[in-house]
């Protein structure tokens, strides 16, 4: 149903915000350089804008902190209606390496209503790229078929009939395998 209205609301024009609300800065450059022309997110209709009041979509980078909190929240609520929300790389998304420091309020979800979830440490702006194109219906999601297989590990077994004592050792003769 989000899919559907996102492409409907949204249609082949996509303006994003890009907010770190502090961290490493490693999402904030990866998603820089997905905006770049190398990666030509424009062919999506993907575009940066430089203040929330022009955005469709806030692409959040870092943790959710204690000293950035009022700030990105008060650019979420300066973006017009509809909006969303993606929590970019692994500490948007659970608060990272830093999720348990007095700073860190967690992930960014604890500020802003998250509504699309990017993991990765940091995602590549190909992930990035495909993770909004996916979420906004604007490509068809690809998965790789996941076969499982039980590997099987030969156990030795060992009979008490087999026991050979040489001097202080013990020694089997012959070991099965199961």
């Amino acid at each position: 149903m989000l899919k559907e209205l996102c492409q409907k609301m949204f249609g082949r024009s996509l303006w994003v915000y890009h907010a770190n609300s502090g961290g490493c800065n490693g999402c904030d450059i990866e998603v820089l350089n997905a905006l770049t022309p190398y990666y030509d997110a424009e062919r999506f209709g993907i575009r940066l804008v430089g203040s929330p009041r022009h955005a469709d979509v806030m692409l959040c980078q870092g943790p959710g902190m204690r000293a950035t909190a009022r700030a990105l929240r008060a650019a979420y609520e300066a973006m017009p209606a509809p909006k969303l929300v993606f929590a970019i790389g692994s500490c948007a998304c659970g608060g990272g390496m830093w999720f348990d420091s007095y700073s860190v309020l967690g992930p960014v979800e604890k500020v802003v209503p998250v509504n699309y979830y990017i993991l990765g440490c940091p995602p590549r702006p190909e992930a990035i790229i495909y993770g909004v194109a996916v979420a906004l219906g604007l490509m068809e999601k690809k998965a790789a078929p996941v076969e499982f297989k039980q590997t099987e590990l030969p156990i030795p077994r060992y009979h008490p009939e087999d026991l050979r004592r040489q001097g202080d050792l013990v020694i089997y003769e012959k070991a099965e395998k199961v």
